[in-house]
């Protein structure tokens, strides 16, 4: 097998399982499965997802579950025990544990103390309330080239999508330090139904060479422009309240006008590497000149 071949089977494997895991987390995802699914045996599954991923396929498992979780609690009126169900936790005791153990706060309390609740808070709140529960700034920012892979559906689920991207790039040693992670939203969630959202994973690789696009990867451009940043710190699941805050406070109090084009963030740490509450943010609007 040549270079070519074997870094498109090794990126395919790795797709696979990803989606796999996104798909069942209702499930008992062992991982002998997941390396059956890989088409690998299981002490070299484990090795090549660890060495690509820069965690173990477990550890994979736990942050994405979490974060659909938290995204349920945020979000919607599920009941704690149907959302611990629905992320793969037989009973409540244990989704208790370990959500506490990952977000610093037991479920119950994360659905009102979580950071949603300020920008929330926020909403209501009838005084004068520009600055927020985070900063915003006005930036120019340039032209961005990014490698990208379409998502359908639920903003929720586009961590499959980075995966997926991450993988891609990382089997063509293309990933370095100064990558930028950026998420495309083309489509508002309030406004369409989940399975017609549409948004983008890509990544900013200022140093790279010359790449030869292959799908599912294309090239995408964020145009130029003044966009208006605001500061987020928290678990991704929260987020929505944040955009609630920016377009129906923030926009309104600034003066400025939105301009025709998607909304993007930029993830500045990684989520394997800090817990969720520590995750950092900025969430871009683009404004008119």
């Amino acid at each position: 097998m040549n270079k070519l071949h074997a870094r498109k089977s090794y990126q395919e494997r790795l797709a696979r399982v990803q989606g796999y895991i996104h798909d069942h987390l209702d499930e008992e995802l062992d991982l002998n499965k997941l390396a059956e699914i890989a088409c690998m045996s299981t002490t070299h599954w484990h090795r090549i997802y660890h060495g690509v991923f820069g965690e173990t396929i477990a550890a994979t498992v736990k942050r994405v579950r979490l974060h659909t979780a938290a995204g349920m609690l945020a979000n919607s009126a599920i009941a704690i025990e149907d959302v611990g169900k629905r992320c793969g936790y037989p009973n409540l005791q244990s989704f208790t544990r370990i959500f506490s153990d990952c977000y610093g706060m037991p479920p119950a309390r994360y659905r009102k103390e979580g950071s949603h609740a300020k920008f929330l808070n926020a909403l209501e709140d009838q005084g004068a309330v520009i600055s927020g529960p985070w900063g915003v700034e006005i930036r120019n920012v340039p032209e961005l080239s990014l490698l990208t892979i379409d998502h359908h559906g639920s903003f929720m689920q586009i961590g499959e999508a980075f995966d997926r991207l991450f993988g891609w790039l990382a089997v063509r040693n293309l990933i370095t330090p100064d990558a930028r992670l950026i998420g495309v939203y083309h489509t508002d969630p309030d406004s369409y139904r989940e399975e017609a959202l549409f948004s983008k994973a890509g990544a900013l690789l200022s140093s790279a060479p010359a790449i030869e696009l292959e799908a599912p990867v294309e090239q995408t451009t964020v145009v130029a422009g003044r966009y208006a940043c605001l500061h987020y710190k928290g678990p991704y699941a929260d987020m929505k309240a944040a955009y609630l805050w920016l377009f129906g406070k923030w926009l309104p109090q600034s003066g400025e006008e939105a301009r025709e084009g998607p909304v993007f963030e930029e993830y500045l740490n990684n989520p394997r590497e800090v817990v969720p509450t520590e995750l950092r943010t900025e969430i871009y609007m683009p404004l008119e000149d």
